[in-house]
């Protein structure tokens, strides 16, 4: 048993607006303790989660790579992405992020969360685009130059980005990377599978959080449509796509905006 499978239960909920949010306890745990400042019963469960690649051949040649200096730039779009490419954050220094410390791979991360994850590893980041979605991560990206041609001091190696990304994971981040110039190794990092909420949980709620496009579908083909606050304009436009009616969008990917969306979407409704 793992800290999801005890979902955190809602407060007497007499009168009071509940919400779900889609996420681990854990994951969860300061946007709950937000919503409750503000008078929300909230309960957190996950309809998705990550689990290992089944075959570690790509993974492994992939962080092979990058301890060997052959990228110029890792462009890390999750949190998830951070963990399974070099391992959950310990007290030591994990022995991938210890091989490629030295070397000049520049890291970009999608948002705070995933900057705040790779320090935590010792990674310093030098890219955060100001709209925390793979798409303003490509468009923040700089294009391809002769000079990032010879950062490995071969003068045949191409500009290459690794882009660690999972299951579900749309096309756009390569898309957009390879249409400035860049050579992209696209590397799948972990699965992404359901978890059934369990019986208590499947009930009417005033707002469910969702802070993917995966975790929104999950959401409608297990409670059906609902009424949502999103992480971001990827996961609003999924979670329109399957049906469920969009109150509001975080204006920026952190527990404090979402709180806050979500207050706001109440007073509105």
């Amino acid at each position: 048993m793992t800290e999801a499978d005890f979902p955190i239960e809602p407060a007497d909920s007499a009168g009071h607006p509940v919400v779900l949010v889609a996420r681990t306890p854990v994951r969860a745990a300061g946007l709950l303790a937000l919503l409750r400042e503000r008078g929300l019963d909230a309960v957190a469960a996950p309809v998705i989660e990550r689990a290992p690649v089944e075959d570690h051949a790509e993974l492994d040649a992939a962080r092979e790579r990058l301890a060997r200096g052959a990228y110029d730039w890792v462009a890390v779009t999750s949190v998830n992405a951070v963990d399974a490419l070099l391992g959950p954050a310990s007290g030591e220094v994990p022995a991938l992020a210890g091989r490629i410390a030295d070397e000049p791979v520049r890291w970009a991360a999608v948002g705070p969360a995933t900057r705040q994850a790779l320090a935590g590893h010792g990674l310093a980041v030098d890219l955060v685009p100001d709209v925390a979605t793979g798409a303003g991560l490509a468009d923040a990206f700089p294009a391809a130059t002769a000079k990032d041609a010879t950062t490995a001091g071969d003068p045949a190696h191409q500009p290459r980005v690794l882009l660690p990304l999972g299951s579900l994971a749309s096309d756009t981040m390569r898309a957009g990377l390879e249409a400035k110039g860049w050579t992209v190794d696209v590397v799948t990092v972990y699965r992404t599978i359901t978890r059934e909420l369990p019986p208590e949980l499947r009930r009417p709620y005033d707002v469910v959080v969702v802070a993917s496009g995966s975790a929104a579908s999950q959401i409608a083909a297990q409670l059906g449509p609902q009424r949502v606050v999103a992480i971001g304009e990827p996961s609003a436009r999924a979670a329109g796509a399957v049906g469920h009616t969009v109150l509001a969008t975080a204006a920026e990917p952190t527990d404090e905006a979402l709180a806050a969306a979500v207050a706001e979407a109440l007073v509105r409704t």
